[in-house]
């Protein structure tokens, strides 16, 4: 059981891995300016402005109390949600932002991973009860490629949450998109059961995001009596009659909302609004999942399934996923090798890049290779010469053979941007923060990852590298290493 990065979506799931390789297409976004909502809070009744601003790639979506003190700030994320009962609620050091699902689902809907979410007030503007606005909004602006690598985890086995006292259902499925299909079952002759799928992300714009919140007229009339949805309006929700109603209660709803005349239609729906889709409520319910799931923190690669969801199963089914992540994160940093493939440089393109010779070159052949990251291979045999005196009876690789395989596997990265490498050699520095962490023997086979811990500047090249047996970390160290001209030592 493993979760891994995935950074193409043509990556294909082998024996339980995916091979990692980078997309330009799949960097970071963020929005390309700053766009500005008002409306007012659903429950708050408060009139508020909303503005979402570009961010730095990692900072992902954030959001800011301008109204306070200080202008807090709180990280949209699991960890922080407090209340569920009427929409999701974060909090963090005594500061609350609520009703965020919709405008995170709008985030995420439009690929956005980086923004600051400015708030003059408690609660995300409820506009018309969808995300159709935002993206409208966010669609003005238009979103902006960073130059950081987008992170997307699949989940390569099923995650599973079940609440009994709610009869809530959901599962995270291996898939190759992101999708989502959700089911309603009120139990109620005029919503009946429901069901509504998002097989990709890119038709949450037309297919999701017009979806409107909905709530039960006896549910209406009770949040009316307590005063609990000071902003509401019914231009704003779907209001589904399921039993009979007098004419003076439609007087009463409809000298509390201003309106000349209240009706309830054959479909059992107050004559508020028009539909968008038949089964717009389950959409809506779909929205919601988009929206809670986002608070995740990272984006994933799941079918999620979900039978009755509402937003505190969604928040609960968030935590299990991303515990999951933090359980399994760690390898998410293997490389996949797959022996079938060709590689990107062989054994006698590296003997012409590197000055190591037999029987010294201990790298057989690169697999990957950017601007900022290699991946090499070494196979180990017990032909190697060093087993002759290390440890006779009893062969081990030596741990400073490892980290000369990773230098010189270094070594092809930082002389990649050279068009003449055969005339230029890497010398050690600095060899830091070594661990050795499992022996190395004969058989195994050494898949060898360094990455750039900062741009090359003056020939001054700093590595972290990283020794993998299939999936098991068996050393790791950061080398700083100088290239130089042969011809100018």
């Amino acid at each position: 059981m493993s979760l891994n990065t995935v950074l193409k979506p043509e990556a294909k799931k082998t024996n339980g891995t995916v091979q990692q390789t980078i997309n330009s297409a799949h960097n970071q976004h963020t929005l390309n300016g700053s766009v500005t909502l008002h409306g007012v809070g659903l429950h708050s009744g408060q009139a508020v402005t909303m503005t979402l601003r570009p961010a730095n790639p990692g900072h992902g979506i954030r959001f800011q109390r301008v109204d306070l003190p200080e202008k807090p700030i709180i990280k949209a994320d699991v960890d922080y949600v407090t209340d569920t009962s009427r929409g999701t609620t974060l909090e963090y050091n005594g500061t609350k932002v609520s009703t965020i699902e919709h405008v995170l689902a709008a985030l995420v809907g439009m690929g956005i991973d980086n923004t600051l979410i400015e708030l003059d007030g408690v609660e995300v503007p409820i506009l018309d009860g969808s995300a159709g606005p935002i993206i409208d909004a966010l669609e003005s602006v238009g979103t902006q490629e960073q130059e950081a690598k987008r992170i997307v985890y699949a989940i390569d086995t099923n995650i599973h949450y079940y609440d009994p006292v709610k009869n809530v259902d959901m599962l995270a499925v291996p898939s190759s998109e992101y999708q989502i299909t959700t089911l309603i079952d009120f139990n109620s002759p005029v919503l009946g059961t429901q069901h509504a799928t998002l097989k990709h992300i890119s038709e949450f714009k037309s297919e999701i995001a017009p979806c409107r919140t909905f709530c039960f007229l006896h549910e209406l009339e009770y949040l009316l009596d307590n005063n609990l949805i000071k902003g509401g309006d019914l231009s704003n929700a779907i209001v589904v009659v399921d039993k009979a109603v007098t004419q003076s209660e439609l007087d009463h709803l409809a000298k509390v909302f201003n309106k000349n005349n209240i009706e309830v239609k054959q479909e059992g729906i107050l004559n508020n609004v028009q539909m968008h889709f038949p089964n717009e409520p389950a959409r809506h319910k779909l929205l919601d999942v988009v929206g809670d799931l986002a608070l995740i923190g990272h984006p994933i690669r799941a079918h999620i399934i979900a039978s009755r969801p509402g937003h505190a199963s969604n928040v609960e089914f968030a935590r299990k996923i991303k515990a999951f992540i933090k359980k399994n994160k760690h390898l998410s940093d293997v490389p996949h090798y797959d022996p079938n493939l060709p590689a990107i440089y062989d054994i006698t393109h590296i003997e012409k890049s590197l000055p190591h010779k037999f029987p010294f070159l201990l790298v057989d052949k690169i697999i990957e290779l950017s601007d900022n990251h290699v991946v090499g291979i070494k196979n180990v045999t017990f032909n190697e010469h060093f087993f002759q005196g290390h440890f006779p009876g009893n062969p081990v690789m030596p741990g400073v053979l490892q980290i000369e395989a990773l230098a010189q596997t270094g070594g092809i990265l930082a002389l990649n941007n050279y068009t003449d490498p055969e005339n230029y050699d890497t010398y050690f520095l600095k060899i830091d923060k070594v661990k050795f962490k499992q022996r190395v023997l004969p058989g195994d086979t050494l898949i060898l990852k360094l990455e750039l811990m900062n741009p090359i500047r003056r020939g001054i090249c700093e590595m972290r590298g990283t020794v993998y047996v299939g999936n098991k970390l068996v050393t790791e160290a950061e080398l700083v290493a100088q290239i130089l001209r042969k011809d100018k030592k």
